[in-house]
């Protein structure tokens, strides 16, 4: 068993999720401490170009795996060559993003190859020469420190929890041969977002509207998220009035945000919700009801009409910036 690290990037459409970028970060830190070398692994078709980009991450080595089979992510074949790869290269570490993706992926190679599993891990340190992961429990009530005991251990980085760092690594591509049977699911049918938004669980600001908007008319948080260059969210019960889409849903039963500035637009703050983005760094809450529980969990509070203290946020933001 060898102690190196592997980190798993996330390709497709031509690019590679910011979170992934974060994941090569975080286990170049840690292969520092460990003293080793730290694996990228990439799957997709005709990716041996781009995967040199993750050299620039840290990445020692990197080893692409391509055949048409992969171009579209399937748990069925993504599991058996992340498998092979893992089985041959003995990693210490397994890391790869809690997004949609990697915490399928992850917990399918858990199951594989009978190995402990953390997942939307927000630190990662040793003791004693093990990893020892703090992780969200109970919908966001604790923070529990797991220690993996066996090897490897596999990891699920929340997206935005871990900051991205360019470290010139060795970084020749390896081509990994792929040997696949025709797998017995299929992607009939992938529905895009096209319209260029901010990936919401990646995005660095995050406004949400809630039961305050009264209605489908997002438009002073969508105008606010713009001129931040942000996303827009929403709560549960502004997705339950059919207000907004699922996709936009922040909390326990939806998205897990860690932006680095949180704005609650009309949004009472029930633990649910809060499940959702309590590790954003600067939370900004914004209600009329000097009583709601946001204000108890707001880093700042602005008790009022959001229809009115919106749209004055949104224009000085504007101001400042030189665009008005």
């Amino acid at each position: 068993m060898s102690q190196d690290i592997l980190a798993i990037a996330e390709y497709g459409n031509g690019v590679f999720r910011k979170a992934s970028y974060e994941v090569l970060s975080e286990g170049r830190r840690l292969a520092d401490i460990l003293g080793v070398k730290l694996l990228a692994a990439v799957l997709g078709n005709d990716i041996q170009s781009a995967a040199l980009r993750l050299a620039e991450y840290g990445a020692d080595r990197i080893i692409a795996a391509e055949h048409p089979l992969l171009k579209d992510y399937l748990p069925e074949t993504y599991t058996q060559i992340l498998a092979e790869i893992i089985q041959k290269e003995t990693p210490a570490l397994v890391l790869t993003s809690a997004t949609t993706q990697g915490k399928d992926v992850a917990a399918c190679l858990s199951a594989r190859l009978y190995a402990p599993l953390a997942t939307d891990c927000l630190a990662i340190r040793f003791e004693g020469g093990k990893p020892v992961a703090t992780r969200p429990m109970y919908g966001g009530k604790v923070l529990a420190d797991v220690r993996l005991d066996a090897a490897p251990g596999i990891l699920t980085l929340r997206p935005n929890a871990f900051a991205i760092k360019k470290a010139a690594g060795a970084g020749a591509v390896e081509l990994y041969p792929v040997a696949l049977e025709p797998p017995q699911t299929s992607c009939i049918e992938m529905q895009m977002d096209t319209s260029g938004k901010v990936e919401l669980t990646e995005a660095d600001v995050v406004v949400s509207g809630g039961r305050g908007m009264g209605g489908k008319d997002f438009s002073v948080v969508e105008a606010l998220a713009s001129v931040l260059g942000g996303a827009v969210g929403a709560s549960r019960s502004a997705v339950d009035e059919g207000w907004r889409p699922v996709s936009d849903q922040v909390g326990q039963t939806g998205k897990v945000v860690s932006p680095s500035l949180y704005i609650a637009c009309g949004i009472s703050g029930a633990i649910q919700h809060f499940a959702g983005m309590q590790t954003s760094k600067v939370i900004v809450a914004i209600n009329k009801d000097l009583e709601a529980p946001v204000f108890s969990r707001a880093d700042y509070g602005i008790v009022g009409d959001l229809f009115e203290v919106v749209p004055l946020i949104t224009e000085e933001i504007r101001h400042l910036k030189g665009d008005s």
